[in-house]
């Protein structure tokens, strides 16, 4: 038996291990899976090919493909004594080889320079092509969304966010209409890029930007816990901030650690370069404690530069998409407090020649320039520079004296820059501004003095006007005012004389004993708004026309208030791109007490209003700048009354479609009423039901007397 048993188990060159083996082989690594080649790069010398590596390095460390110089190989002609425009970088893995072409392949390294990434292996599947042609299959054309489409429709958008609910809603003179509305859109708030192309929302993770008809996202941008954006002014860039610094993942390298503030190309969605965060100037020169300046960045109007002030020391100016410091050396500025760019400075008409009453456009093409200003430092006075950027000439300087504080505000247009300044009396026991104004369009940038004997609370220029308007006080609770008490204002309206020599900025208006301590400008110009935000007791609104009269007639004459109104709560105001309506609302970010938006037109009349609980946000679509000529826009002015005729009739259309949806809707009711009824009186069976009822049914009558008494009387 036991010999049998022996005999009967198989030996290991009998059992067949071919299944486990092939479960568990090891597959061999091709030596090339890790490297790649990288296309389009620079053409450099043998001086530049240090730097050329370097930066390389830098690169892709800063998107999260770290790299060393001695792992990269670049092929060089010998003859001409040049690289040939492409390398070979190896990685220590394939998985480091996937993730480094999925970052960086498409990355624009500079102007004219895009990385395309391969595995090297795929030359053997191009090498092995078949000769035969065969032909490729077309795909069907999709044309994708236009990103502006709301434009063609000819009514404003606007953005409302309440609870968890946020919708973009068309509008009408009386009506809104939702277009389109989602629950749970964003997690903060919603935000719109300066020309209205795209609608941020954002998140935990990140940004997502939306557009199109069907809102479909395109594009996001990991930066997680952001709580801040910021987009540059052509919408090519964005700027994000979160107050967690930033941890190293597959987006952020080693060199973002710690960094708070991310910039993205919008169109491509690639990180650009991370910052620090810099606390705000104390208005000294120094940081302040706790605040965080917001815009980190600061955009020229052309896209070409973002700036960087930190406080007291200097002004970096970087030069996007490389975001390299340009000239490799900041604008060291001592005691530095704050700056800004002009809004508009390109190809725009000067109007030198206004002194002599007539306007001369001369097409001249000017350097971005911006201003910044110092305080008092031991003998040195407060200054104020205009800088020319990147030449770093400086176009004019105003020195200051007893300044306690200084704010910058520029016209849209860039034809005017107010600096208003707060200065010291000689007992620095108070103070009393002056309105320092630079006109940047003439010669030689001359700067007119307005002296305003009380404090400026509020200041606005007319957009592409030539007027201001301030808020002023002198009421003891300035600064100190507690619950129900209001701050007692004066309003002044300063224009510039026209059509005399050397003309000045002069009082048109003042409005005394008024509470309103908001300034709102028409995108338009002309009209105004006077608000009391913030008040627990007031909250006027009152609506101003700056040319009520046509015409010649007296200074100021033509300054006339076309309504008022109230809204309770009121904390926030804006105007509608065409400068026809105007929105107040009370955010429940403020309080809880009748949260809601009211529009109201440029008269001050009442057009909605809207009570909504947990209502958050109100936000206007912003629009591109006109594709028209000023000439045409010219010819549109002089016949406005041809063309606004067809818009009355649209709101007219608009006021009564209102009424005649109701009235069909109850016609619908009285018809379907009727023909119910007809229909159960045209029922056979019911009708023979009742019939046969009546037949069925014998009414029988019955008549019975009975004598209840009887008296005997006897009659004499």
């Amino acid at each position: 038996m036991a010999s049998s048993s022996r005999a009967s188990i198989p030996t290991d060159e009998e059992i067949d291990y071919t299944d486990i083996e092939a479960k568990y082989q090891i597959p061999d690594e091709d030596p090339f899976d890790s490297v790649v080649v990288v296309d389009n790069v620079p053409v450099v010398d043998a001086v530049k090919k240090p730097k050329l590596l370097s930066t390389l390095v830098k690169r892709f460390v800063q998107k999260g493909a770290p790299i060393k110089e001695n792992n990269i190989h670049m092929p060089w002609d010998d003859k001409a004594g040049k690289s040939k425009g492409y390398l070979f970088i190896e990685f220590p893995t394939p998985e480091d080889a996937n993730n480094a072409i999925a970052i960086m392949n498409g990355f624009p390294f500079d102007a004219r320079h895009t990385f395309y990434l391969n595995h090297f292996t795929d030359i053997e599947t191009f090498s092995t092509l078949s000769e035969q042609y065969v032909e490729p299959k077309i795909e069907e054309y999709t044309p994708k969304e236009h990103l502006r489409w709301w434009l063609a429709d000819g009514k404003d958008q606007f953005l409302s966010y309440r609870q968890d609910d946020l919708s973009i809603n068309w509008h009408a003179k009386t009506t809104s209409e939702v277009q389109t509305s989602r629950k749970n859109w964003t997690d903060l708030f919603a935000a719109w890029s300066p020309l209205g192309t795209y609608l941020a929302s954002l998140h935990r993770p990140g940004i997502r930007l939306w557009g199109g008809p069907s809102w479909n996202g395109f594009s996001r941008f990991p930066h997680p816990l952001v709580k801040l954006l910021d987009f540059s002014p052509c919408e090519t860039y964005l700027v994000t901030w979160s107050s967690e610094p930033i941890a190293r993942n597959n987006v952020f390298s080693e060199e973002d650690e710690g960094n708070n503030v991310a910039v993205w190309d919008v169109k491509t969605g690639h990180l650009l370069r991370t910052f620090p965060q810099i606390a705000e100037s104390d208005g000294e020169g120094g940081p302040s404690k706790g605040k965080t300046p917001w815009p980190a960045l600061k955009w020229s109007p052309d896209d070409k530069f973002c700036a960087r002030l930190t406080p007291g020391q200097l002004i970096s100016v970087y030069e996007p998409p490389g975001m390299g410091l340009v000239d490799k050396k900041s604008v060291k500025v001592e005691g530095l407090v704050d700056f800004d760019w002009c809004p508009l400075v390109v190809d725009e008409d000067d109007t030198a020649s206004a002194q002599k009453g007539k306007e001369k456009k001369v097409k001249k093409e000017r350097e971005n320039f911006f201003v910044y200003w110092t305080p008092e430092i031991i003998n040195q006075p407060a200054r104020v520079t205009l800088m020319a950027f990147p030449s770093r000439a400086v176009l004019r300087t105003k020195n200051l004296f007893n300044v306690a504080d200084a704010k910058l505000f520029w016209q849209n247009t860039g034809d005017y820059l107010c600096v208003k300044v707060d200065h010291y009396t000689k007992t620095k026991k108070s103070t009393f501004c002056n309105l320092e104004i630079f006109r940047t369009r003439e010669r030689d940038i001359p700067v007119e003095v307005v002296e305003i004997k009380d404090t400026v609370t509020d200041f606005a220029w007319e957009p592409r006007g030539h007027r201001f308007a301030i808020v002023t006080s002198n009421d003891p609770n300035l600064g100190n005012a507690g619950p129900g008490i209001t701050i007692k204002t004066e309003i002044h309206f300063y224009q510039l004389e026209t059509g005399v020599l050397n003309g000045k900025f002069k009082l048109l208006k003042k409005l005394t004993n008024k509470t309103a301590n908001t300034l709102r400008w028409s995108p338009k110009g002309r009209h105004i708004v006077l608000a009391t935000v913030g008040s627990s007791s007031k909250f006027d609104l009152e609506f101003w026309d700056m040319e009520y009269l046509d015409g010649v007639h007296e200074w100021g004459e033509s300054v006339r208030m076309l309504g008022s109104g109230e809204h309770y709560g009121m904390t926030d105001i804006d105007w509608d791109p065409s400068g026809r309506f105007v929105t107040t609302s009370s955010s429940s970010w403020r309080h809880s007490l009748e949260n809601g938006y009211t529009i109201w037109d440029f008269k001050g009349q009442e057009l909605q209003k809207h009570l909504l609980d947990r209502f958050k946000q109100f936000l206007w679509r912003p629009r591109p700048k006109s594709l028209l000529t000023k000439d045409q826009q010219k010819v549109i002015l002089k016949k406005l009354k041809e063309f606004s005729r067809t818009f009355d009739e649209e709101d007219a259309a608009e006021e009564s479609s209102a009424s005649r949806e109701l009235v069909a809707h109850r016609r619908r009711l009285v018809d379907e009423w009727k023909a119910w009824r007809a229909k159960i009186r045209s029922d056979g069976d019911f009708v023979r039901k009742v019939e046969r009822h009546e037949e069925a049914t014998e009414v029988i009558e019955e008549w019975i007397e009975e004598v209840l008494e009887e008296t005997v009387e006897v009659v004499e």
